[in-house]
């Protein structure tokens, strides 16, 4: 089964990573799905967007719905490169791990705007 990612595509670094694991994807293990679309509702009823836009969600490979750095796990254990962030879900870092993932996302628009210049998309494109 495939993990599925929900991401902000309005959200320039929320891309960027997206784009990033997508060429990582050669084995077709990740689903990447943009919460702003306008059928998302009908077709994942159960994620709510606004809780999705507030912290990344994920859907793993045994169906269960992870959310912020567990969903980012996900998706890197997915395209193999898992290694290079499961130390952030050890015991100890996880927890400070969290709060800073937490920050970032409640302030990702303001941080995209200091390190790409660009606050937000109108039309990010995964490709």
């Amino acid at each position: 089964m495939m993990v599925t990612v929900f991401y902000d595509s309005m959200c320039p670094l929320c891309v960027k990573e997206m784009r990033k694991l997508s060429r990582w994807d050669t084995q077709g293990a990740l689903q990447l799905v943009d919460i702003h679309q306008a059928d998302f509702s009908v077709r994942f009823p159960d994620i709510d967007p606004s809780a999705a836009n507030r912290i990344l969600h994920a859907q793993d490979s045994g169906g269960q719905i992870v959310y912020g750095l567990d969903a980012i796990y996900v998706a890197w254990r997915a395209v193999n490169k898992g290694y290079w962030v499961k130390w952030l879900r050890w015991p100890g870092i996880a927890w400070f791990a969290d709060k800073l993932y937490l920050f970032f996302a409640q302030h990702r628009y303001r941080i995209s705007a200091l390190l790409t210049g660009q606050a937000r998309c109108q039309q990010c494109q995964l490709k």
